[in-house]
């Protein structure tokens, strides 16, 4: 009975995902450049914008130039973007490896755009829509949650923004002090998964 409670708790820890102040999860994913990143590449940074993302959700699309625009401002800082597609491409044909790239080229992505093909990784981390923030922090080599959730408060209008939780959860890392708030609801479209 103690085995089958260690084990279905360890299950519900599975799918409950990372939380502020867990380790993040280790990641090696195949870019549309054909390369391989992993979490583990980025030991010299700050920390690294996680992005899961796709390419039809209109939540996505509405974020694409907000995302670039991260990437530029805080790469240099420090705290680069890397966007992740969760999406099983079987249930969702638009999220194709060959899709993926060319949304990459024709978007101009400055960061990597990486196919989380085993959906192993999206889950580890308990994203539930595209897109989902995952900020880290770089913590003497150890990647740790500081900031999840969703990017602003107004996903369709850029310009009725009042409140950029991203920037500020990354403002006040480079402050020295934790975010808060540490969690916001990610606003957008579900994960396509087959399961």
């Amino acid at each position: 009975m103690l085995t089958f409670s260690l084990a279905f708790a360890s299950i519900l820890m599975l799918h409950a995902g990372l939380k502020p102040g867990d380790n993040a999860v280790d990641f090696s994913l195949k870019n549309v450049d054909g390369t391989t990143v992993s979490l583990s590449d980025y030991s010299d940074q700050k920390g690294v914008i996680v992005v899961f993302t796709c390419n039809p959700c209109p939540f996505a699309k509405a974020y694409e130039q907000r995302i670039i625009q991260l990437h530029k401002k805080y790469a240099p800082e420090g705290y680069p973007v890397v966007a992740i597609n969760p999406n099983d491409d079987q249930v969702s044909p638009e999220d194709t490896f060959d899709k993926m790239e060319a949304r990459s080229l024709e978007s101009g992505f400055p960061f990597p755009y990486l196919k989380d093909a085993t959906q192993e990784v999206y889950q580890a981390y308990g994203a539930t829509r595209t897109p989902h923030i995952y900020l880290l922090e770089n913590k003497g080599g150890t990647f740790k949650v500081a900031y999840i959730g969703a990017i602003d408060d107004n996903a369709m209008d850029a310009s009725a923004v009042s409140n950029r939780y991203l920037e500020d959860a990354i403002n006040s890392l480079r402050a020295g002090n934790q975010p808060n708030p540490a969690t916001t609801k990610a606003v957008g479209c579900t994960i396509k998964t087959r399961n």
